[in-house]
């Protein structure tokens, strides 16, 4: 089967419920006919897009409880990585790359705008640096979905100036769709959601199942007993996120209104003044989710989730820790930085779980997919960013070996740039390049 066939024909397998101003877009199911196809036989894997996200922290991890050895069942995890756990298989544990164009430039900003990249940033009042590898991957593949690419984050923006001159918006920013501008990101849950529902009018508020409830009900009783498991499934987990999208949209309505009153826009008041979540648990936990749902209906195939931004001021008052992420970074050798780093490591393990346990032909979207979670630097105390931490989770339909530790500390810095891995990972999802950021060969090994 061609290419082209193989794409119209897992294409052809995902349906739209359309009801009064919604779009919902739902996941391959396989005995379904659609625009006039009829079912065929059971489809291989190569027909499934590839995926690729990133979830970005700042500031550091605490270095003596993040390590791994071994590999498979058999592989051992720090403390920090205790929550991939079950997921040792399905993932890689990549030590010693860094971005060479971060190091020796100051410390935050610098070590942040072009994790990405790979870019070299100018400083001043002009931004200036290079697009990320996610809208690399969004221009060249991203016209096969309705969306080219979801960028999320969990913070505002912040404007300004570091001390070092480099602007505050490369603290803000980890997409860039060109050298001198960011992809504008997302921050609230109802936006995002109503983005991917494609909700819009006068019932923006209503519920969308209710508004393709019979459309619904008609599709399951043509589906095979998998596929109407598979879409009552999905149809569920839409309606838990949504119940929960519901309370923060009221917030967020809230929040609207007490900033007209003030006279002041929404990002310069505080979380949760400025409609955003109170509890960060459930706003990271709600964006994995929207990206979670985007993968599975092929709503878009690129995300990318920052989960704090470089200098992030966010609390962790369930972790029992009482300083500010920047703050508390700076003393990451302690019990505090390793609750606030396992913790974010638990973001991705849901993120895992949620793609895991998602099918998809003979396998699941997880496998499908690369997940990439890293890190602007190794150490807080020392803005080290010489060694960056880094997770990839998933096999890209078989295309990326996993379950292994990888270690190029002592490769030399030629074989250990961080764009050489992006690089290695484009080629793997079908884009056909020679170099990007400071890399001209994929990374070695992977």
């Amino acid at each position: 089967m061609s290419t082209t066939n193989k794409r119209k024909l897992s294409l052809s397998r995902r349906t739209l419920l359309k009801g009064a101003g919604v779009t919902m877009a739902l996941p391959w199911l396989e005995s379904l006919p659609v625009w006039g196809d009829s079912p065929a036989d059971p489809v291989s894997s190569e027909a499934f897009p590839k995926r690729f996200g990133v979830l970005f922290m700042a500031c550091g991890i605490n270095g003596e409880h993040w390590w791994a050895k071994g590999s498979g069942k058999e592989m051992e995890l720090g403390k920090t990585l205790t929550p991939m756990e079950p997921f040792k298989e399905k993932m890689n544990v990549i030590s010693g790359l860094y971005n060479q164009n971060s190091t020796g430039v100051g410390i935050h900003p610098g070590q942040t705008g072009n994790i990405l990249s790979g870019a070299a940033l100018q400083k001043g009042a002009e931004l200036r640096g290079g697009i990320s590898v996610d809208q690399v991957l969004a221009n060249h593949l991203g016209q096969e979905t309705a969306q080219p690419s979801m960028v999320l984050g969990c913070e505002q923006p912040i404007t300004g100036y570091h001390e070092t001159n480099f602007s505050m918006a490369y603290s803000s920013h980890i997409s860039w769709q060109n050298a001198t501008s960011p992809v504008p990101m997302e921050v609230y849950p109802s936006l995002a959601f109503d983005s991917l529902m494609e909700n819009r009018g006068q019932k923006r508020n209503k519920s969308v199942l209710d508004r393709v409830k019979e459309q619904a009900a008609s599709l399951s009783r043509q589906a095979s007993f998998d596929d109407r498991a598979k879409l009552d499934e999905y149809l569920t987990s839409v309606r838990e996120v949504e119940k929960r999208i519901e309370r923060v949209r009221e917030n967020q309505n809230k929040a609207v209104e007490k900033s007209k009153i003030r006279g002041k826009h929404l990002v310069e008041l505080e979380r949760p003044d400025n409609g955003l979540p109170e509890d960060i648990r459930d706003h990271m936990k709600l964006m994995c989710d929207i990206i979670a749902m985007a993968f599975q209906t092929d709503k878009t195939r690129f995300a990318s989730l920052l989960l704090c931004r470089d200098i992030s001021g966010l609390f962790y008052p369930f972790l029992d820790v009482r300083k500010a992420h920047h703050s508390g970074s700076h003393d990451d050798k302690s019990d505090d930085w390793e609750k606030v780093s396992r913790y974010y490591c638990s973001q991705i393990a849901y993120l895992t779980k949620r793609l895991a346990s998602m099918p998809e032909g003979d396998g699941t979207v997880l496998d499908h997919s690369c997940i990439l979670f890293l890190n602007n630097m190794w150490s807080g105390s020392k803005h080290d960013s010489t060694k960056l931490p880094l997770i990839t989770v998933g096999g890209l339909d078989g295309t990326l070996e996993t379950g292994r530790v990888l270690d190029y500390m002592d490769k030399g810095d030629e074989n250990r740039r961080l764009c050489s891995l992006y690089l290695g990972l484009m080629n793997r999802m079908g884009l056909s390049a020679d170099h990007f950021g400071d890399a001209d060969q994929p990374l070695q090994g992977l």
